[in-house]
């Protein structure tokens, strides 16, 4: 990459101390520590380390230290790559459907209001409508398992919260004897009865959240906090319609690691789309998905490019790639080769992602892995460190 090509850093270096100052809305201690990774990230502010290969001893000689935040642009081709590999193993040789369910944009301010209860809530009523409507007779009548992705932007970094589903085409039968495929090949769920059951579910989580009074309304909002008139808002939800797409099956487990490359780990935006700053303006590229995927040209007042950034940054430990059905953590593996043996196929070795899983990380020179040798850590950093390992845990 171009190392004078413009980053997400920059911009902030520049101008977030005066979005700060200026935005008058306030900017939360998490929003203020993501701004603050991401300035720092790969700076001497983070010290720097010096790697050196195992297997011939090449020195690689001193490198910045990375800030690791799963906001930052730059911190996340590692943490995909490991990830991708963990899954490797657990894939199972059937086609991929992929499931986008999407809320009405008349949502976007009450979850950016709830962000930790409704994202929850989304990744509930998303899990309970697929499980739902395939364990249907009359549809599949099977155990489906699935992994989900949560995206809260758009591709011009307005808030668009969206969860991104990749389906293995089948479940189990009832009794785990058999593995039930779909009836047509090319079909898996009709989106329709997704997208209304998906409604329903949601809304109804809603009454449930009004009602044990776990929502909250501020500004703009605070007329919903009225029961009556919080009916009558979900009563126009159901006027509006729920977007369920379900693109075509991708083929085997190489086609669904290139996806989770793509999709697990990705931020609000990458530095690959921008284009430039000046005149206090921050340009960068976008697809219209509207008219045909067309690639546009994007130009924001850098403290609105930092306020649609900063939308996106989630509460702590809200984790947003989560596994159900037969894929959920605690028995996705032995589920893997239970399947396997239905389907009487051996366990086959996926085709790696583009690029090598340990890209960065293995010697170009032999071929052996890379470790790091020594560690430098500025001595406020390295304090504040110590002092919060010895802090009382109070979350």
């Amino acid at each position: 990459m171009n190392p004078l090509a413009l980053e997400v850093a920059d911009i902030l270096r520049a101008w977030a101390g005066r979005y700060v100052e200026r935005s008058r809305a306030r900017v939360s201690w998490p929003q203020h520590k993501v701004m603050r990774a991401i300035e720092r990230c790969r700076t001497a502010a983070l010290g720097r380390h010096r790697d050196r290969c195992t297997g011939c001893g090449k020195d690689f000689g001193f490198s910045f230290n990375s800030c690791r935040n799963r906001h930052c642009p730059k911190c996340q081709t590692q943490s995909r790559n490991r990830w991708v590999a963990a899954r490797t193993r657990e894939l199972v040789p059937l086609e991929y459907f992929h499931v986008v369910f999407t809320v009405p944009h008349q949502l976007s301010e009450l979850m950016l209001q709830n962000k930790r209860a409704l994202y929850n809530l989304l990744f509930r009523c998303v899990a309970a409508t697929l499980s739902e409507v395939a364990a249907n007779p009359k549809r599949l009548g099977a155990e489906i398992g699935f992994l989900c992705v949560l995206h809260t932007w758009g591709q011009t970094l307005i808030h668009h919260p969206h969860i991104h589903c990749v389906v293995p085409a089948g479940g189990f039968a009832p009794g785990r004897t058999r593995w039930v495929r779909p009836k047509c090949r090319g079909f898996f769920l009709p989106k329709d009865v997704l997208s209304e059951v998906f409604r329903g579910k949601f809304t109804d989580g809603l009454k449930g959240l009004f009602r044990r009074k776990q929502l909250a309304f501020h500004g703009s909002l605070a007329w919903l906090a009225e029961s009556r008139s919080f009916a009558r808002f979900l009563h126009t939800l159901h006027q509006h319609k729920w977007v369920v797409y379900v693109k075509k099956p991708f083929g085997g487990p190489e086609h669904v690691l290139h996806y989770l490359a793509r999709y697990t780990h990705r931020v609000a935006i990458s530095n690959h789309r921008l284009i430039g700053m000046e005149d206090g303006k921050v340009a960068f590229r976008w697809r219209d998905y509207a008219h045909g995927g067309k690639k546009r040209k994007m130009t924001l007042a850098a403290e609105e490019f930092i306020r649609r950034f900063l939308l996106h940054v989630l509460p702590k430990g809200l984790v947003r790639i989560r596994h159900y059905g037969w894929m959920a953590n605690r028995c996705r593996r032995q589920q893997a080769a239970l399947i396997r043996a239905l389907l009487d196929v051996e366990a086959a070795e996926p085709a790696p992602v583009s690029g090598d899983q340990d890209h960065g990380r293995r010697c170009p020179i032999c071929g052996g892995a890379i470790e790091v040798v020594e560690m430098i850590v500025p001595r406020e950093l390295a304090r504040w460190r110590t002092s919060r390992r010895r802090a009382p845990d109070t979350s």
